[in-house]
């Protein structure tokens, strides 16, 4: 994957937060589903800054370690 990051996240539609989000604006990521070169991930208090895009494969690991983690 040659481009490592979306200048302008607001240019990209169908951004999905998080479901244990706070609907207060609290810090969050958003995601977009079904982009064609890896999973593209933003802040959601600047949708129109960068956003990143990770490997689906890395983006995956991130997610099973993340859900194996213990809860607080």
């Amino acid at each position: 994957m040659a481009e490592c990051s979306i200048p302008n996240a607001a240019t990209l539609t169908g951004w999905r937060k998080s479901s244990y989000s706070d609907s207060e604006g609290a810090s969050c990521l958003e995601v977009l589903d079904g982009y064609p070169v890896g999973v593209p991930v933003r802040d959601s208090k600047d949708p129109h800054g960068p956003a990143l895009l990770f490997a689906v494969g890395a983006w995956r690991a991130f997610i099973v370690s993340v859900k194996a983690m213990p809860t607080v």
